[in-house]
């Protein structure tokens, strides 16, 4: 599958699904389509006709919030049908606003409490490297989670106990829910406090699909520690107007706004 191709799919699921619904969080979703589009296409080892295969690689979107992305890529892959999309976010859909995996093949777990999402993949890395499993965790964190000491704490037991299966990927887009990122907390030196962590440390621009996929399909990173691939991206990219504002955290597009979107999509990704 083509990894820019299933870029603007999940693009384009993205913006029906929040205006259908009326819900939040489109700008999150854009900013991580291209490291999903990637991972979804090339990257892991899933198999759609048997969603829990015992060697599958695990992949955790920490950013829960965004769920609407994985839903878009898991429904491209053929893992269930793209008719379940339209009920995301109704009353008693499987498709609830963040990421559940109740009922939903491919997905690992529930996800939306900011700050989990670590420790969850570094609790299947460690369990994965003691039963001398050759599958690969892969965890999609935000930017603004980073604050949290759940996340540190796990980065702590991650390179501890050299878990040379597991990446991490930090959704670097430089906005959280309220304000930037750097007026809320700064997290600069960013690259350095992972280091200092004892990890691997790659920084890639989180939109190019042929850097992603050279860095992804890297294996292992390294032998001894963990790795955390610090992707700078840009929140709500691909439309224009939402690009590197806090607004569209929470607004939904809607009317002119929501056929604004599809039409720079479809001229952004198919010119």
């Amino acid at each position: 599958m083509d990894t820019k191709d299933l870029a603007y799919k999940i693009r384009v699921h993205c913006v029906e699904m929040t205006n259908r619904a009326k819900s939040s969080h489109v700008g999150a979703m854009l900013s991580i389509a291209d490291i999903v589009a990637v991972l979804f296409s090339k990257i892991l080892k899933i198999d759609p006709s048997n969603p829990r295969w015992e060697n599958r690689d695990r992949f955790i979107l920490s950013k829960g919030h965004a769920g609407g992305a994985i839903y878009a890529a898991l429904s491209e892959r053929g893992f269930f049908s793209k008719d379940l999309l339209e009920t995301y976010y109704a009353n008693g859909s499987l498709l609830s606003g963040h990421l559940s995996h109740k009922g939903v093949p491919g997905v690992e777990i529930s996800t939306g409490s900011l700050g989990h999402g670590l420790s969850v993949a570094a609790g299947m890395a460690y369990s994965a490297y003691h039963d001398s499993k050759n599958h690969r965790i892969y965890a999609l964190l935000s930017d603004g989670e980073c604050d949290e000491g759940s996340t540190w704490e796990a980065v702590m037991f991650s390179a501890h106990h050299k878990l040379s299966n597991l990446i991490c990927i930090i959704d670097y887009n430089k906005i959280q829910s309220m304000a930037p990122v750097k007026d809320v907390i700064e997290l600069e030196p960013f690259a350095d406090k992972w280091k200092a962590f004892g990890w691997e440390v790659v920084e890639v621009d989180g939109h190019d699909h042929n850097k992603l996929i050279q860095i992804l399909d890297v294996k292992p990173f390294s032998q001894s520690k963990p790795t955390v691939i610090i992707a700078h991206t840009i929140k709500g990219k691909g439309v224009s107007f939402m690009e590197n504002t806090v607004l569209w955290h929470y607004r939904s597009p809607q009317d002119q706004e929501y056929l604004s979107a599809l039409k720079e999509l479809e001229n952004n990704y198919h010119a």
